[in-house]
Parts: C-alpha cells; structure tokens; sequence
C-alpha cells in the first residue's frame, strides 16, 4: 500500500492494519526461525509496511499538536 492510500484511511483503520502487520510479521519471524519460510521478500515489504503505517500516525499526531 502506498503513502498515499495510507493517509486517506482513517486512524482505527490505520490502527487496525497496524496490528495486523505487526502479527503477520511475527509468524514471519516464527517461521523463518523453523526454516518453514520460502519467501524472504516478505519479511521486508511487511517490515516496511509497518513503517509506512508508523509514519502516517506519526504525521496525524504532530499535526494535531
């Protein structure tokens, strides 16, 4: 997902797909340790998705400040 998609959602959607990127990520981290895991790309877009999503909250609570 894109910046700007992320800034038209709100922020308990924002919020929502936080969590779930977050979860995601740690069943990646689960598997990858197991040797279960084939996709190593993953772990990176999902690593960044988390930080996109950090980012635009981080915007939304500077600007109400």
């Amino acid at each position: 997902m894109k910046p700007a998609e992320v800034r038209n959602l709100t922020t308990d959607e924002i919020q929502t797909r936080l969590n779930n990127a977050r979860e995601e990520y740690m069943n990646l981290r689960f598997q990858m340790a197991i040797g279960g895991l084939t996709d190593f790309t993953r772990l990176r877009y999902t690593r960044r998705e988390i930080a996109r999503l950090l980012t635009v909250l981080n915007e939304r609570e500077q600007a109400v400040d």
